[in-house]
């Protein structure tokens, strides 16, 4: 039994709008439970296997990737997998079996959530 949790990157109300999990990193500090939450993401994307494999998956061309055309990261199919399926339960990645393939996506909303958290807060008069 695994002892991981999904990451709760960002919040929505139904909306369009995306909510990262955390504030701006040069808004404020961050509360105990902000700083696990990114910590956990963070830690996910610490391993440079993985980082290629997100990368491979957010940048591929349909918006979502074989696992079979990501594979090429210079570790074994085995490891592939294992590597792939932290991003999963970081909630960094989605996917979806058709047939004996499985499919990975990076949801639009992850990005937008990651990319608010790396942002510079506006400046205050």
């Amino acid at each position: 039994m695994s002892n991981t949790s999904v990451l709760p990157l960002i919040e929505t109300d139904g909306s369009e709008a995306v909510a990262p999990c955390c504030p701006p990193l040069t808004e404020r500090p961050f509360t105990a439970e902000e700083a696990e939450t990114a910590a956990r993401m963070f830690k996910a994307l610490g391993d440079p296997v993985r980082l290629r494999l997100f990368s491979a998956v957010a940048s591929h061309v349909a918006g979502e990737a074989c696992v079979c055309d990501i594979s090429d990261v210079g570790v074994s199919q085995p490891t592939v997998s294992h590597h792939l399926k932290k991003l999963k339960e970081a909630g960094l990645l989605a996917s979806e079996r058709r047939g004996t393939w499985v499919y990975y996506r990076v949801e639009p909303s992850v990005l937008a959530a990651m990319g608010k958290l790396l942002t510079m807060a506006p400046a205050t008069a």
